[in-house]
């Protein structure tokens, strides 16, 4: 499939009808959601055949998008069913497989609930912990809650087997290649993108805001072999 071809079906990807502002919920564009995905699968080969999950999943476009490109497993983590309800109706118009974990990933631990009704008090991580090797995420900037970017990171680096992706403010770039070093992982800024924000709550001025963002790859270094 094409970028141009994959951008053009998650247009048809269904968004926040009443978003909440606490939970900084601004929709991933289908121009930044194609390019991150398309990047992940054509460079890096970390989507077609590769169990991924989506922090922070919201409506469900990076997830539609992962398995458009042949993803052999999806999972959403998300705090609001709301947005839960619409990643699901979104996927069963694109026909595509995919589970859901309700819970509070800035929560330690996080008790979870699957969208099945299923509760596992043991948390997302051991649930998932081995399982998941692409983690994906267009985390909450911090705007409201500060540091939040960075715990969705940390916990998505401690969840991947392998890799993750995410976007990040450009003007955090700094902090967080110091963050990668100290937790023993590879960052790579891959890109550093346009994040074009329509208006979407009452108390916004402008009609849209632009802002620099960073499209980050972390790789997880291989555990040493243990010697005989």
């Amino acid at each position: 499939m094409k970028l141009k071809e994959l951008e053009g079906y998650l247009q048809d990807v269904a968004v926040f009808t009443d978003p909440k502002i606490k939970l900084e919920q601004y929709p991933t564009t289908p121009h930044l959601a194609a390019r991150m995905l398309y990047t992940a699968h054509t460079t890096y080969d970390d989507i077609e055949n590769k169990a991924v999950g989506d922090m922070g999943c919201g409506c469900g476009i990076l997830s539609i998008a992962a398995a458009m490109l042949g993803s052999s497993y999806n999972v959403g983590f998300d705090i609001d069913p709301d947005a839960i309800a619409i990643a699901q109706e979104n996927c069963e118009e694109f026909e595509i497989d995919m589970d859901f974990i309700l819970t509070d990933l800035s929560a330690t631990p996080a008790p979870s609930i699957m969208a099945n009704g299923e509760e596992n008090a043991r948390g997302p991580y051991e649930m998932m912990k081995g399982k998941l090797d692409t983690i994906l995420m267009n985390p909450p900037f911090g705007t409201k809650l500060k540091g939040i970017d960075m715990v969705f990171l940390k916990k998505g680096i401690d969840l991947a087997n392998h890799a993750v992706y995410s976007l990040h403010k450009t003007s955090t770039r700094d902090h967080i290649l110091k963050k990668a070093k100290e937790w023993g992982v590879e960052c790579e800024v891959v890109a550093e993108l346009r994040y074009n924000l329509d208006k979407s709550y009452k108390f916004h001025k402008k009609q849209s805001l632009d802002i620099a963002v960073d499209f980050l790859r972390f790789e997880k270094k291989p555990l040493p072999k243990k010697s005989d």
